[in-house]
């Protein structure tokens, strides 16, 4: 099988040709009169398998290509892409994106960004590590994985299923300021979710690991019979009555209310007025002791880049200093809304992270220093309204008493208003996740409501 199988880590482009691609495109959006024009290639090549309960359940070949054009007529804007990267199919492209300009109404905040804004140079983030995985031993990995799982006790009796992926990307941004600029990445992930039976019923629970590095990987079977203890620990779990009470996140749940934050402060909130947040550059929005910083440059970290999506350079900045907002999360666009300056976050903000806070305290610290409270691993639905902050999410977990896991709980909603969440947050962990874009360790907020029965 794997003689038969493409070799997927194998990039069909080069950075030169892809070069040779943005700047031909780039000219023919010239020759058609545009003012101005930026282009986007991208080539991906991945695998990816799911094995379940020993069978091959998918296995799915990846390797696309894409080219993006916007052309712009003084302020008016067109934009078309294609997979097709012949030389005529480029210049369609480019008449496609420049038919469109001269039909779209101007727009006084449309335009590249400042080349003065736009990176030079950049450092290597080691960002592109290829894996040796070809479909077999994918196959053999996930296999190993769910194996390891069903072996930690006979209770573990289900899966749905072990994965394995890893997939390369190469991409080139071009614009006619000058600016040319790309660089490989990869992405590798192990995952399995198993079921595990007792007599109060059945309980799924899942981990995983994600690295551009695969030496970084943990280990599969470790993946796997973490999976069955999480399973297994969430047997006999039993709903709660309605409550106020102190509510700790793990760091993988504790992600999401920071994405929430992130999402508050992006410069389409803010210049769209549907933020909770809006105009609070400059005021506390978490208590005085907290800090969140922006690291784009990380050198192997799953969100690092050396320039954003426009070109222009990202670079370390603090968002939350003593708790209070110090900048918004801005594209060019967004930026010229606003009467600001672009941040280097087209496409987003890259490796937020959150310090850890007080002290040298992981996940059993904050337990023994939230005492009585609920304790959540899984948070359903998508229950947040970033204009007014009302939040309230299905939740499961487990119910903590005098510092210590007492039984899990299900069946639960945690809910309040994130302006109140974030300025209750009385602690956040050194049990940092780097495993995304957001990096935080557990985080502890003083006072919820949870409602269950």
């Amino acid at each position: 099988m794997d003689q038969a199988a493409p070799e997927v880590q194998e990039l069909s482009h080069t950075p030169e040709s892809m070069q040779e691609r943005v700047a031909m495109i780039l000219d023919h959006a010239r020759s058609c009169g545009a003012s101005a024009a930026q282009a986007a290639v991208s080539h991906n090549v991945g695998l990816a398998v799911t094995v379940r309960r020993g069978e091959v359940e998918t296995l799915e070949y990846e390797r696309d290509q894409q080219m993006g054009l916007v052309a712009y007529f003084g302020q008016s804007k067109g934009a078309a892409s294609t997979t097709d990267f012949s030389p005529e199919a480029l210049r369609q492209t480019a008449e496609a994106a420049c038919r469109i300009a001269r039909y779209t109404e101007p727009d006084p905040y449309a335009g590249l960004p400042d080349p003065d804004e736009q990176a030079r140079d950049w450092p290597d983030l080691q960002l592109d590590h290829p894996w040796d995985c070809p479909a077999g031993r994918g196959i053999d990995l996930a296999r190993e994985v769910e194996t390891a799982g069903f072996a930690v006790d006979p209770r573990v009796d289900n899966s749905e299923g072990a994965s394995v992926s890893t997939r390369r990307a190469m991409s080139v941004l071009g614009d006619t300021h000058g600016f040319m600029g790309g660089y490989r990445s990869t992405r590798h992930s192990i995952s399995c979710a198993l079921v595990a039976r007792g007599d109060g019923g059945m309980q799924r629970d899942y981990a995983y690991g994600t690295s551009r590095d695969p030496s970084r990987l943990p280990a599969g079977e470790a993946i796997g019979r973490e999976a069955a203890e999480r399973a297994l620990r969430r047997l006999g779990a039993r709903k709660l009555g309605t409550r106020q009470c102190p509510v700790l996140f793990v760091p993988e749940m504790a992600r999401s209310l920071i994405g929430n934050f992130t999402r508050a402060i992006s410069g389409g909130a803010q210049y769209r007025k549907s933020s909770f947040l809006l105009d609070a550059a400059g005021r506390e929005v978490f208590p005085g002791w907290m800090r969140i910083v922006e690291e784009p440059l990380l050198p192997g970290a799953l969100g690092s880049a050396p320039f954003d999506g426009e070109g222009v350079r990202t670079r370390p900045r603090d968002l939350v200093t003593a708790g209070v907002l110090q900048d918004y999360i801005l594209d060019s666009y967004a930026a010229r809304r606003l009467g600001l300056r672009t941040t280097g976050n087209a496409g987003g903000a890259r490796n937020v992270s959150v310090q850890p806070h007080p002290g040298e305290k992981g996940l059993q610290g904050l337990l023994s220093d939230m005492g009585t409270g609920l304790l959540v691993t899984e948070m359903i639905g998508q229950g947040v309204n970033l204009v007014t902050g009302d939040y309230s999410r299905g939740a499961a977990g487990f119910w903590v008493e005098n510092g210590e896991i007492a039984y899990p709980v299900e069946e639960i909603t945690i809910a309040g208003n994130l302006r109140d969440v974030f300025r209750g947050i009385a602690a956040v962990g050194n049990d940092v996740d780097i495993r995304g874009n957001i990096r935080t360790g557990s985080i502890l907020v003083e006072g919820m409501t949870v409602a269950g029965d």
